[in-house]
């Protein structure tokens, strides 16, 4: 499983309900509401065999509130 990390700016007055579908997608294994330029950030495991863009897009990016996406990759955890 490869690791990355997903920053979401939604719609203002739309984070929990973008939350709440993020969840109910069963993609993330953690989600958090942040500070700054993005509202969520969620930490994301996609499979090996799986492009990244793909996997992301057709699971998560159609939500409906989401405004802009931050996609970060990870390569080694220390």
């Amino acid at each position: 499983m490869r690791c990355v990390f997903v920053q979401f700016r939604c719609t203002p007055g739309k984070t929990y309900e973008v939350a709440d579908a993020i969840y109910d997608r069963e993609v993330v294994s953690e989600l958090y509401s942040t500070s700054g330029e993005y509202d969520l950030i969620a930490k994301v495991y996609v499979p090996m065999d799986q492009d990244v863009g793909r996997f992301l897009s057709d699971a998560l990016f159609d939500i409906p509130g989401i405004v802009r996406t931050l996609t970060t990759m990870t390569f080694k955890a220390f």
